[in-house]
C-alpha cells in the first residue's frame, strides 16, 4: 500500500490550516521542511493532470 505523497501531505495540511487548526507552513530551510531534492525525487512520480 503506497503512501500519500508530499503534494497531498502539503494540500492536507493547507486545508487543516484553512479550517483554523491553528497550525503553520514551515519555512524553505527550515528543520524538517521539504528539500528540493524531495520536490525533485515527487517530481518523477506525479501523475500527469487531467484534461477536462
Amino acid at each position: 500500500m503506497n503512501k500519500p505523497g508530499l503534494y497531498a501531505n502539503i494540500l492536507a495540511k493547507q486545508e487543516r490550516i484553512k479550517a483554523g487548526s491553528g497550525e503553520k507552513m514551515r519555512k524553505p530551510g527550515s528543520p524538517g521542511a521539504p528539500t528540493a531534492g524531495a520536490f525533485r525525487e515527487s517530481a518523477k512520480t506525479a501523475k500527469p493532470d487531467k484534461k477536462k
